[in-house]
């Protein structure tokens, strides 16, 4: 049986699927304890019970995510809106380091792939399909680069690339909560470190009793809708251009150089804390929507070698975020924030990785920089780099 489920129901679902998850958080210490995000746990419970469906035949749900675009949007604008220019200054080194660590990883990551290939007499550019095209490239680089791998004569490469960057995302959110909470609380690391301006505001705004301004919640919605407008010309621009980026670039960029308008200018105000509060509900729907949208089936056609090679890749990027990623930032509750991110990018998408993070702030305390450059790195360097890697070595091969 075929259960429809249309656009304005996939939002409803999807709010139910997180409040399941919430619920879960509360009565599961575990997931607390752990930093688990509860869009992750609501949207794994639903996957679960569309692939008993489906291996049963019973039912299977078709769902329309029309508007979960739009939810990703609005999320990364009001990423952009706290994008300053001093705080990217205070970030540059980090950023710089987090690029060169990045470039590492997706090196390391095609290198599992295929060192552990010969064991198995797969093909290198089968096995390429495990490593970081599924890895930190996710779904759209996996669809991307699939089709080009099979007109060389490889047979599966689209179902494998699919079925492991399936296997990443769940694997990139659930790993990266613990690690984060484990380097804050065995370091100590709520203790150490100073507090940004943005983020004396936001703190004193969450422990006061007084409510937001209703007012300035209504500014920093059409804040929110002005920039998703504006950046969406830009990103039809940049596409007449030839360049490819993902949708919500030209939206993040509109809202950050609103930001810092207002900051060097002084004529108008960006109400941040609200649409700080607005974009985690956002964030907090598009990724409900994108995980109740897993087809959890695609990970049982994983051949024995395949689950070995993806276990690899999942525990090389628990080393190499913890005693790498880590180590080299500056050792502070910021470079905890953005090592649990670059697990979510690292094995999934750059929304995972905000959940991730998310999913640490709600619990310790915000962390502007880690919000700033890790969506830096994961949109405007990771792919390209990720890319150019990718051309050598199928070219190689």
């Amino acid at each position: 049986m075929e259960i429809k489920i249309n656009t304005i129901e996939a939002v409803a679902l999807a709010v139910v699927v997180l409040y399941l998850g919430v619920f879960c958080k509360r009565k599961i210490k575990f997931l607390y304890r752990f930093c688990i995000p509860a869009p992750v746990v609501g949207g794994l419970i639903f996957s679960i019970i569309s692939l008993i469906g489906y291996c049963t035949g019973m039912y299977i749900f078709v769902i329309d995510i029309l508007l979960q675009k739009i939810f990703m949007l609005a999320f990364f604008t009001a990423v952009g809106y706290c994008a300053s220019f001093k705080s990217i200054k205070r970030g540059s080194r980090d950023l710089f380091v987090l690029v060169i660590l990045v470039s590492v990883l997706i090196l390391m990551q095609n290198v599992i792939a295929f060192s552990i290939a010969p064991l198995f007499d797969m093909k290198p550019l089968l096995a390429l399909c495990t490593g970081s095209i599924s890895m930190v490239g996710g779904h759209g680089t996996s669809i991307a680069w699939a089709p080009i791998i099979e007109k060389t004569g490889i047979i599966g490469a689209s179902e494998v690339a699919i079925a492991s960057a399936t296997f990443g995302l769940v694997a990139g959110s659930l790993i990266g909560g613990p690690i984060g909470r484990r380097l804050i609380e065995r370091k100590k690391l709520i203790e150490k470190q100073a507090v940004s301006e943005d983020e004396k505001i936001i703190i004193e705004a969450e422990k006061s009793d007084k409510h937001l301004s209703k007012d300035d919640i209504i500014h920093g919605i059409y804040q929110i809708a002005l920039a998703m407008g504006i950046g969406s010309v830009l990103s039809i621009f940049l596409e007449s251009m030839g360049l490819l980026f993902p949708p919500y670039v030209g939206a993040l960029v509109i809202a950050a150089l609103l930001r810092n308008i207002a900051d060097f200018s002084g004529k108008f105000k960006i109400n941040f804390v609200e649409i700080d509060v607005i974009g985690q509900a956002c964030l907090s729907i598009f990724l409900a929507m994108a995980l109740m949208s897993l087809k959890l089936w695609e990970l049982a056609e994983l051949a024995v070698p395949m689950l070995i090679m993806l276990l690899s890749q999942t525990s090389f990027m628990i080393i190499f975020a913890y005693f790498v990623v880590f180590r080299f930032l500056k050792k502070d509750y910021d470079s905890a924030v953005i090592t649990a991110g670059v697990c979510g990018f690292g094995m999934g998408a750059t929304p995972n990785a905000m959940a991730n993070m998310e999913a640490l702030t709600q619990r310790y305390r915000p962390s502007h920089k880690a919000f700033l450059i890790v969506p830096l790195v994961g949109v405007m360097f990771a792919d390209i780099i990720n890319t150019a890697f990718i051309t050598v070595f199928v070219n190689i091969f």
